[in-house]
């Protein structure tokens, strides 16, 4: 399950819940329910990631990162499919309470959502292996699970969740791109073209802080443009564990330390994301 990675499912819904929030509309039941979908479809794809890995050869022996169930022998390959279906199976189903209440939108935005997450490492193109696994990741942690979530609530598209979802996607972004700094040797090795196997090291540390820079440079445009008062400048109280991070992934000696900078990385997500929300409702005060 990863559950060092499902910050990626839980800062989008707490962060278009609380846009939600400030603008008057929030819906408990909605915004509970995006959740449990979204945690079910970042697990479906988890196990989807370990089954495909597993059959495309590119879980090695030499892996360093987190022990893969299916690579050690831990679960069999057709028990980890299944268990892929299972988890996007009772995403959908649950997923139709949010289409009831939001429209056939709601109903395309999980269904391709459930799609791509296992088109991520499965299927003839997998995204994951040809560079656009960045892209993906920004698009549907960010844009997609933001803004859908806000809509769940209030039943319409703004251009403020369109900004609130920046760095949220960005800071998802960055989960993997430690993954990759961390992986660039064996996934060359195996044939897995990710942007630092494509571009090289360099390109994958300032990602990593490109993606710092929209995260924290939105926050001066929600003050500037949208009128937001000071407390929109709260996240910038996680600033300094951000640069402990930022230095872990452009002066680590050895790639096996970069499963810390992971963890800490998806724990900073957090940190920043529950901040940001708290930031967005105390607007409303």
């Amino acid at each position: 399950m990863r559950p060092q990675t499902l910050a990626a499912a839980f800062v989008p819904v707490l962060t278009g819940a609380s846009l939600a929030w400030y603008h008057n509309s929030f819906h408990t039941a909605g915004s509970l329910v995006a959740l449990f979908c979204a945690i079910f479809i970042q697990v479906g794809t988890n196990f989807a990631n370990d089954y495909f890995d597993f059959k495309k050869g590119a879980d090695t022996d030499d892996r360093l990162g987190f022990t893969r169930a299916t690579a050690a022998g831990l679960i069999q390959p057709e028990t980890m499919l299944k268990a892929t279906f299972l988890a996007m199976g009772i995403a959908f189903i649950a997923g139709l309470y949010l289409v009831w209440i939001g429209g056939w939108v709601i109903f395309w935005i999980g269904l391709f959502s459930i799609i791509f997450g296992i088109l991520y490492t499965g299927g003839p193109f997998p995204l994951g292996y040809n560079g656009l696994g960045d892209l993906f990741v920004f698009l549907f942690f960010g844009f997609i699970a933001v803004m859908g979530t806000y809509y769940v609530n209030t039943h319409e598209w703004s251009i403020e969740s369109f900004w609130i979802s920046m760095p949220v996607g960005a800071l998802c972004v960055n989960i993997l791109v430690v993954n990759n700094l961390r992986d660039i040797n064996q996934d060359r090795a195996t044939g897995k073209k990710t942007l630092g196997v494509l571009f090289g090291e360099f390109v994958l540390k300032a990602e990593y802080l490109v993606m710092l820079l929209i995260a924290y440079s939105i926050l001066p445009l929600l003050y500037i443009v949208f009128g937001y008062n000071s407390a929109i400048f709260l996240p910038f109280l996680a600033l300094p564990l951000a640069i402990l991070q930022l230095k872990s992934v452009w002066y680590h000696t050895k790639k096996l330390t970069l499963n810390k900078t992971l963890e800490r990385t998806a724990q900073f997500m957090v940190l920043f994301g529950i901040l940001f929300s708290i930031s967005i409702i105390l607007q409303s005060s």
